[in-house]
């Protein structure tokens, strides 16, 4: 494989010619079937096209040969995001879990794993998760100025005072 070639694909494919970089990726994927890097990308462009079922062995293939750094994490939130497309939703629960443990620092798997409560109508825990990010990341100054009570009710939205 060459780096500039998949480099190529990359660029193609930011460029809106994703079916291009694809033929490019799969060229290469032919001559390095495990590389994980190489199937992270056919994966990501397979799921840019819209063809998310067709995304999903290579995501899970590049990430069981051992994809790291942030590549893993981009594909953890692309596998995650499209099992739940696909309404694999206990799969997209358990996997933005694992991420979540792996990159507590990366709040845009609580963000994706709240939709995933949401398709399993786990309405509380989706919406807890959603306004503690929101509280806790938001530049807005009226958020900023109810972060207090935004954290607080965050927890307790069925509850009903008398």
């Amino acid at each position: 494989m060459t780096n500039n070639q998949m480099q190529q694909a990359i660029e193609l494919r930011k460029d809106g010619q994703a079916e291009q970089a694809k033929t490019i990726l799969l060229n290469l994927l032919s001559s390095d079937p495990n590389d994980p890097v190489l199937l992270y990308q056919v994966a990501w462009t397979y799921d840019n096209l819209g063809l998310e079922a067709q995304a999903v062995p290579y995501y899970e293939q590049a990430l069981a040969n051992g994809l790291q750094g942030e590549d893993r994490q981009g594909a953890m939130l692309g596998l995650g995001s499209t099992y739940r497309t696909l309404a694999h939703y206990d799969k997209a629960a358990a996997l933005f879990k694992q991420a979540i443990q792996e990159y507590p620092e990366a709040r845009e798997f609580k963000v994706f794993y709240a939709m995933v409560l949401y398709n399993l109508e786990q309405y509380a825990e989706g919406m807890k998760l959603l306004m503690t990010e929101l509280a806790e990341t938001t530049s807005d100054k009226g958020i900023e100025k109810y972060q207090r009570a935004i954290l607080f009710y965050a927890d307790k939205l069925d509850q009903v005072w008398e």
